[in-house]
C-alpha cells in the first residue's frame, strides 16, 4: 500500500512538472505573438529597429503623444530645463492637427518628430489600403504643419507585421520601436517610472515615454531619469542620431 502511494505521488509530481513546463511555453509563445514585442526582420524584407549602437554611450528619450491637452508642454518646459534639446516626439496626426502651436515648439525646442499615423489604429487589425491611407493623411498634416522629414514611424499601440512593415517601407518610413519600457502610462509611482527607465539602461537603448494625458508622473520622473542617465556616462539623442551610420538592432518574430 504503501509503495502504491509512493508511486502515485511520483507521477502526481510529474505531472505537476510537465503541466509547469506547458504553461511556460505557453506563456513565451503568447509574449512572442500576442503582445507584440515584435520588432521584426527578414533577411531581405524590411525591419523595426529597436536600438542602436552600444559604443556610442548614446540613448534616445521618446515621447508618443495620442491625445490630451495639459500634459506635452510641462514635458517640454521640462526637458528645456535639464538641457535636453533633441527627444524624439511621435506624433498622432489627429493630435497634431488640434495642437499645432505645441507641434511648432516641438520643433523649435530642437526635437524631432516621428508619426503614429493619423487616427491611432492598430494596424494590425486594419486592411493594408487603410494603413496606406492612414499614413499619407498624416503625412499630409505634417506637411501642413511645416514639418518637415518625418521619415520614423511608431506604429499605434506597437501593432504591426510583416505586411505593414513593407507598407512602411514602401511609404519611406523606418518603423521604430524600443529597448526600454517606462510603462509611465500605468501610473506606478515616479520612482518606479524611473527605476523602469534606468536600472538596465546603455548605449544604444530607446527609452519609451508618454506625453499624453494619461501619463500622470512622467514629467516630475524625467529629472530624475535625465540625471541617472548622465551619472552613467550617457548622453541623448535623437532617433534620427542614434540610428545614423550605426549598427541598429532588430530581432526576428518566428
Amino acid at each position: 500500500m504503501n509503495q502504491f502511494h509512493i508511486i502515485h505521488m511520483k507521477k502526481i509530481k510529474q505531472l505537476a512538472l510537465i503541466m509547469v513546463a506547458a504553461f511556460f511555453t505557453a506563456g513565451i509563445l503568447y509574449v512572442e505573438n500576442v503582445l507584440n514585442f515584435p520588432v521584426f526582420s527578414t533577411s531581405d524584407g524590411p525591419k523595426a529597429i529597436y536600438r542602436g549602437e552600444t559604443k556610442n554611450n548614446q540613448i534616445a528619450l521618446t515621447f508618443d503623444i495620442s491625445w490630451g491637452d495639459v500634459k506635452a508642454e510641462p514635458i517640454l518646459d521640462t526637458l528645456k530645463k535639464q538641457n535636453i534639446n533633441n527627444a524624439t516626439f511621435f506624433l498622432s496626426a489627429s493630435w497634431a492637427e488640434r495642437h499645432p502651436d505645441i507641434v511648432k515648439r516641438i520643433v523649435k525646442d530642437g526635437h524631432q518628430i516621428g508619426s503614429m499615423g493619423y487616427n491611432y489604429e492598430n494596424y494590425r487589425d486594419l486592411e493594408p489600403n487603410e494603413v496606406r491611407k492612414d499614413l499619407s493623411l498624416a503625412q499630409e498634416v505634417f506637411t501642413e504643419l511645416g514639418v518637415k522629414n518625418v521619415t520614423l514611424l511608431r506604429p499605434p499601440s506597437g501593432g504591426f507585421n510583416k505586411e505593414v512593415l513593407s507598407i512602411a517601407q514602401k511609404q519611406g518610413y523606418t518603423v521604430i520601436h524600443y529597448s526600454i519600457d517606462s510603462d509611465d502610462w500605468t501610473n506606478p509611482g515616479v520612482e518606479e517610472i524611473v527605476k523602469n527607465t534606468t536600472s538596465s539602461i546603455k548605449g544604444g537603448d530607446i527609452v519609451l515615454l508618454h506625453a499624453s494625458d494619461s501619463a500622470k508622473q512622467t514629467n516630475n520622473a524625467l529629472p530624475l531619469i535625465i540625471g541617472a542617465i548622465k551619472e552613467k556616462g550617457l548622453k541623448n539623442a535623437s532617433v534620427g542620431e542614434l540610428i545614423a551610420n550605426a549598427e541598429t538592432k532588430t530581432k526576428e518574430i518566428r
